[in-house]
């Protein structure tokens, strides 16, 4: 379905939980989340009857995000009906990678075809640090894992900050010589609720091309990375850059909130209610979302915060 400034909008991220393992600085308060009842958040079946809505209007690349989605009980479950849907030709899903140890094969075989996994640095007290909890092994594990399942791409997402791991763009990108994956930095968001954070730490994507001169230029494969490419490499660095040189003209996505809000926008507070509805009252307001998206979502850097009103684990990573 064309939205208003006539892009097709075929892509929709869904976000299954709020809750998550770690506290990552940039994506959720160090307490935590106020945990909503049940009756406050989609159940599976909505999730999927969303799904087909979304579908019937054009949708038809899925991202299963969070909160981190492997702590929902039902994950594999959500995945292979997602997945089964008429119309859907790829889910994702987006993870710290810790607990792919044990479901990398099993989200695999329910029909996931690609895994983004987070990856800030390859120090383990700076991932501790950033994580707040999280252990450095864990999550190499689970890029491992999540190798050996077979997925059609694994790609690593580092953020990019300022005086935290820009000394470890070199390293995070010699992996896509050791590996068959890519390398992907995206820039620190000013997200609702990002305090721990000075301007300074809001550095641009170029920040990696002045390090890595050697890098050539790869075309682009229809998402939003800059792509490039270390000689000899095995995969792909991606530059990703919301801040300071945005893609709105080019977006292509809605995003579906653990408890049903459709934002057509990532920083835009407009939130359309999907909880409680039919399939026909879900297709109505996903065309109502899409065709409100907004052209662009305005100014964003260390002075002027998103409006999405939630912070990232609220929206979907």
């Amino acid at each position: 379905m064309l939205d208003s400034f006539g892009r097709d909008i075929t892509y929709m991220r869904i976000s299954v939980t709020e809750l998550c393992n770690l506290r990552c600085r940039y994506c959720m308060p160090e307490d935590g989340v106020c945990k909503k009842s049940h009756e406050e958040m989609l159940t599976e079946d909505e999730i999927i009857t969303a799904v087909e809505a979304a579908a019937s209007l054009g949708i038809r690349k899925l991202r299963i995000t969070g909160g981190e989605p492997l702590v929902k009980k039902n994950i594999i479950s959500i995945c292979r009906r997602a997945a089964r849907v008429d119309g859907i030709r790829e889910v994702c899903l987006t993870t710290n990678g810790t607990l792919l140890p044990e479901l990398a094969k099993p989200l695999r075989e329910a029909g996931v075809g690609r895994v983004n996994i987070s990856l800030d640095t390859l120090d383990p007290d700076k991932y501790r640090y950033i994580s707040r909890c999280g252990e450095l092994s864990q999550a190499i594990d689970g890029i491992r894992a999540a190798l050996d399942a077979g997925f059609e791409k694994v790609k690593l997402n580092a953020v990019l900050i300022g005086g935290f791991n820009d000394d470890e763009i070199p390293a995070l990108a010699e992996l896509t010589r050791r590996y068959p994956l890519d390398m992907r930095f995206i820039e620190l968001m000013p997200m609702y609720d990002s305090g721990d954070f000075a301007p300074e730490a809001f550095i641009p994507y170029t920040a990696v091309t002045e390090r890595l001169p050697e890098l050539e230029p790869v075309c682009p494969d229809g998402g939003v990375a800059k792509l490039f490419r270390l000689p000899g490499a095995l995969g792909n660095i991606g530059l990703i850059s919301p801040v300071s040189a945005h893609f709105c003209r080019d977006c292509n996505r809605i995003r579906l909130t653990a408890d049903g809000k459709i934002k057509p926008c990532l920083h835009s507070g407009d939130e359309y209610s999907l909880k409680g509805l039919d399939y026909d009252g879900m297709a109505a307001e996903l065309r109502s979302a899409i065709l409100c998206k907004p052209s662009w979502h305005g100014v964003l850097d260390a002075e002027n915060r998103s409006r999405a009103g939630r912070n990232m684990n609220q929206i979907g990573g």
